[in-house]
């Protein structure tokens, strides 16, 4: 899944395709590269950001998502709007990536079901503007996993059927780098949760997060830059693939895209 931040002010590249022509282009550059999915976003989810009006995000997301799927680009929407999702579902978007994970928006689980798309439910609990204060856990896998089967219950009692379910843990949001590490860790444990239809497909999306850049820093206060990150989201990707990952959500595709194979290789060895 390659991302297309249709935004000024995204952690990793805000601004480089806000507009719609350097955003369109950016998406079928992405798809050319391997991307077998392209996510488009119009609304920052760093920590710390403000949200924007909903016409405001149609607007940056609109032409994008249409363009992309008229071009025949597996085109995914990045947002916690119903209206927003409807939209692009109606323009040719095939799923919905939702990081609060239908919390955001109530109206959200009936359209899903209305519409019988794909959907990404990301662990969250909270907006990114004071998400870090409850990045509080006395076991970080086992509370992400019962709220995941909690938020995976309510949405198929609301009608989904759970075949449409992606979950994603969410790291970087209301996680400290410890915690996005540890879930790392345990990857396989994080798509059995507690539902009659587990284990779930798992999307990953660690691509030049902040816990990546404080490792690969020179100090506490001196994070790598963002974007010299990429060759430490490839091997996160190998080993995500490898733990057995549905899908890695990142910025730059080739390499990747190279990981994801050389996985799958190695996978057809190590069966009986």
């Amino acid at each position: 899944m390659g991302v297309v931040n249709v935004t000024p002010d995204s952690f990793s590249d805000g601004g480089k395709w806000f507009g719609p022509d350097e955003a369109i282009a950016h998406g079928l550059e992405l798809a050319a590269s391997g991307a077998d999915i392209v996510d488009v976003g119009g609304e920052s989810t760093r920590p710390g950001a403000l949200r924007i009006s909903e016409d405001e995000e149609l607007r940056r997301v609109g032409p994008v998502v249409a363009a992309l799927a008229q071009a025949g680009v597996i085109v995914s929407i990045d947002t916690m709007r119903v209206r927003v999702a409807e939209q692009a579902i109606g323009t040719g978007a095939r799923l919905v990536n939702d990081v609060s994970g239908g919390l955001a928006d109530p109206a959200m689980a009936g359209l899903i079901a209305a519409a019988q798309v794909p959907y990404v439910v990301m662990h969250w609990r909270g907006q990114s503007v004071d998400m870090q204060d409850k990045a509080v856990y006395a076991d970080v896998v086992k509370e992400v996993t019962a709220e995941l089967s909690q938020r995976v219950r309510a949405l198929t009692d609301a009608g989904i059927d759970p075949a449409q379910l992606i979950v994603d843990p969410g790291l970087g949001f209301a996680k400290l780098p410890a915690h996005s590490w540890t879930l790392l860790a345990r990857l396989r444990e994080l798509s059995c949760l507690d539902h009659p239809a587990a284990p779930f497909p798992v999307l990953v999306g660690a691509s030049r997060k902040g816990f990546i850049a404080r490792l690969l820093g020179t100090g506490q206060d001196t994070p790598r830059p963002f974007a010299e990150c990429d060759d430490a989201t490839v091997a996160l990707t190998a080993y995500a693939a490898m733990a057995g990952a549905w899908c890695v959500r990142v910025h730059s595709v080739p390499g990747n895209a190279d990981a994801v194979r050389i996985a799958a290789r190695l996978g057809e060895e190590r069966q009986p």
